[in-house]
């Protein structure tokens, strides 16, 4: 058998800010791993912030509700601002429906307003 490798999810660090993105498909060990690859990068890289990009989940149940809550709690704690963004409205109809919250979780409409929540910005030149 082989040891487990980094989650399937990739994690991309611009300057001190990683960004990343959930699948529709994420199971619950790899939903598990990438939360743990994601908690050793804030550490590690000293990150101040993270956007976690959920546009391309259709449907959103209690477990991933779960792991947004406790990887934003988490990074908090690390020093770290977590976004969620892209949230779709039907996934926020469910989210309300089933009466979840996402407590302590920063939300921005898609990632480029994520990233300017972050300080990031575009600079036109000249």
């Amino acid at each position: 058998m082989t040891a487990p490798g980094p989650a399937r999810v990739p994690i991309l660090r611009l300057g001190d800010v990683l960004l990343t993105g959930l699948l529709d498909d994420l199971d619950d060990k790899s939903a598990v791993q990438f939360t743990e690859e994601l908690v050793e990068r804030i550490a590690a890289e000293q990150i101040r912030g993270v956007v976690v990009d959920i546009s391309r989940l259709q449907i959103i149940d209690s477990f991933v509700a779960r792991v947004l809550t406790e990887m934003a709690s988490t990074g908090q704690l690390l020093g770290a601002q977590v976004i969620v963004a892209g949230m779709r409205p039907a996934v926020a109809i469910t989210l309300s429906e089933l009466g979840l919250e996402l407590t302590g979780v920063h939300t921005a409409l898609n990632a480029e307003q994520a990233m300017a929540k972050l300080g990031w910005g575009r600079h036109v030149t000249s």
